[in-house]
């Protein structure tokens, strides 16, 4: 599109989360008037870490906000894969830093959220806007919100989200999926870690049915520790205790042990793991997901965050290469949604199938769609 239609596109964007702040930053670079809604009162994010593979670091290079990231992250050389007691699999380089010329950053979730939506330009986001409603016309969209406002725009960006209504209201009414494991996420200091994680590197610690992470935030001093395992529960904030935690890494290293004895429960975000399963069609000539909303994957591949931030820069760069916006919505799909679809299967298949069976005998619970909770 022209520069001139590109600044008169008026965009609404869906969600303030990483998806919908990327987008944000990227067509505002690309010169759209951009909208972002966001139901929260305030911009929040809960959580642990995540790594920012390469690929999305040359992103925020090209939008202007590399050094802010940068200054909020530490640069990782690889990630190490062990077993539960401590014995070295394999280490490996993070993929693609020759390819882009950087490295993967390990990112607390708060620190990022903040960068990406400090980048943008003040009263782009309004907050207190829970999307309600949406009318697709064609050749343009009217929002309402539980607030009473409504808004219409030329193009509207759906980017919120696993329980996207975006996506509920236009695409498809399926549910999430229960993955069959919880996920058990603190922030600690890293002196609490024992040595074993002072070198940058992304750690994962392979038991029976469990998954420990320890992903190293060194600017901050701390370190993400993750559990992830195998749960028949499916509610969708469980109710856990510090001993059902330890319990899930015994025969683990005595120090991971020690790790989880000494959380902060207080402190310990809680969650089911739930995906979504593949949706046929991402937008109409008007309406597009992005992000959690148009793929909510597992974590086992550490993509949910990266896969967003390249659809952003996807949709940035065919509505400028494009003639027309429902050009643009139609090669950004064929662009993305192949590699997507293939990263939401590979991270079904973080088990074995005797560690499956243990707890879903006869059932595989990344095919079993259960309802939210919660």
């Amino acid at each position: 599109m022209k520069t001139s239609e590109l600044k008169n596109l008026r965009v609404a964007v869906i969600g303030a989360g990483y998806a919908g702040a990327a987008a944000a930053r990227a067509l505002t670079e690309a010169g759209a008037a951009v909208t972002v809604y966001e139901q929260a009162s305030q911009i929040r994010e809960v959580g642990a870490g995540i790594g920012l593979r390469p690929s999305s670091m040359a992103q925020f290079e090209r939008w202007g906000i590399g050094g802010a990231i940068k200054a909020v992250s530490s640069p990782s050389d690889g990630f190490e894969i062990l077993t539960a007691d401590d014995h070295r699999i394999a280490r490996e380089e993070w993929p693609e830093k020759s390819a882009y010329g950087e490295t993967t950053h390990l990112i607390h979730r708060g620190d990022f959220i903040e960068a990406l939506v400090g980048s943008l330009p003040t009263g782009m986001v309004r907050l207190g806007h829970k999307l309600d409603t949406i009318t697709d016309h064609g050749g343009s969209a009217t929002l309402g919100f539980t607030n009473g406002e409504t808004a219409t725009a030329d193009l509207v960006i759906g980017a919120d989200g696993i329980k996207s209504v975006v996506r509920e209201r236009l695409f498809t009414d399926a549910q999430p999926v229960f993955a069959g494991e919880h996920a058990y996420r603190a922030v600690i200091d890293i002196a609490d870690t024992f040595g074993m994680a002072d070198d940058g590197d992304l750690r994962m610690f392979i038991g029976r049915g469990t998954k420990v992470y320890l992903l190293p935030l060194l600017h901050r001093g701390q370190v993400s520790f993750d559990v992830t395992a195998l749960n028949a529960d499916g509610t969708w904030a469980p109710a856990v205790t510090q001993d059902d935690i330890v319990a899930t890494v015994q025969g683990f290293d005595e120090r991971i042990v020690r790790m989880t004895e000494g959380l902060d429960m207080a402190a310990v975000n809680v969650r089911a793991v739930y995906d979504i399963e593949p949706v046929e069609r991402w937008h109409t000539d008007s309406v597009v997901l992005i992000g959690d909303a148009a793929h909510a994957m597992c974590h086992h591949q550490g993509q949910g965050a990266n896969s967003a931030i390249l659809d952003a820069g996807a949709l940035a760069d065919a509505l400028v290469a494009a003639g027309s916006v429902p050009d643009a919505l139609a090669a950004f799909q064929a662009t993305r949604k192949p590699v997507t679809d293939e990263l939401q299967r590979i991270s079904r298949h973080g088990w074995t199938e005797d560690e499956l069976d243990d707890v879903f005998p006869g059932q595989k619970p990344g095919q079993v769609a259960a309802t939210v909770q919660g």
